[in-house]
């Protein structure tokens, strides 16, 4: 009973594990380079609009349309991904 019960906590751990460590990686790029730092990325600040981040940073390489209510799309640049709700910034990440 006791090498069955072992068993499967051993499975379990194996697919629990890696979950864990892949939001500790995400939240490490956001911290590295922080918003409008020269020690860091460039990048879109929360509150922008649509046109002030097209203006800043160009065109981006990929537009995501509009999900879901409120409407939350993404816009792919080379460095980070802008990610709007209606026309307004609510989050950057910067890829690794």
């Amino acid at each position: 009973m006791k090498s069955i019960t072992a068993l499967f906590l051993a499975i379990a751990l194996t697919f629990v594990a890696p979950l864990s460590v892949a939001d500790v990686l995400l939240l490490e790029a956001i911290h590295e380079a922080p918003a409008n730092n020269s020690e860091g990325l460039p990048r879109p600040r929360t509150g922008q609009t649509m046109d002030t981040v097209r203006s800043r940073f160009g065109a981006p390489a990929q537009e995501m349309p509009w999900v879901g209510e409120p409407p939350i799309s993404r816009w792919i640049y080379d460095d980070f991904t802008v990610y709007f709700e209606h026309e307004y910034v609510i989050n950057t990440v910067v890829h690794r």
